[in-house]
């Protein structure tokens, strides 16, 4: 059984940094891509950023303030975030398995998710 296990959420304020783990269990992850998605309030399910083999891919909101990064060893992505600024605010959800067939950006594209952790960046 697949088990996406998310830390690192919290309450910073504007222009701080945190750093998102994502554990997986349940089988070996190295050859599957991994990334992020966030959902604000009232808003729609939004892709962050994902990795697999030579390819990184960032939302443009995020680029050059966030950065993807994962341990193959440990099962474990992360997704570091600077410069964060309030409308970051969010629950972030840890995602495996992107080869549904469609872009990266649609959820239904991945497989796997993790429960969610939330981020809130005060102003």
């Amino acid at each position: 059984q697949v088990q996406l296990v998310e830390s690192g959420g919290g309450l910073v304020q504007a222009g701080g940094s945190l750093r998102l783990s994502c554990a997986a269990s349940g089988r070996t992850f190295s050859s599957y891509s991994m990334g992020w998605f966030r959902q604000a309030p009232g808003k729609e399910r939004e892709f962050v950023a994902a990795w697999s083999g030579d390819r990184i891919v960032y939302t443009d909101s995020v680029k050059g303030r966030f950065t993807i990064s994962r341990d193959n060893a440990k099962n474990t992505v992360y997704l570091r975030m600077s410069s964060l600024k309030p409308e970051d605010t969010a629950i972030y959800y840890c995602v495996v398995d992107g080869s549904g067939g469609g872009s990266w950006y649609v959820p239904r594209t991945w497989t796997y998710w993790g429960q969610g952790t939330q981020v809130t960046v005060s102003s």
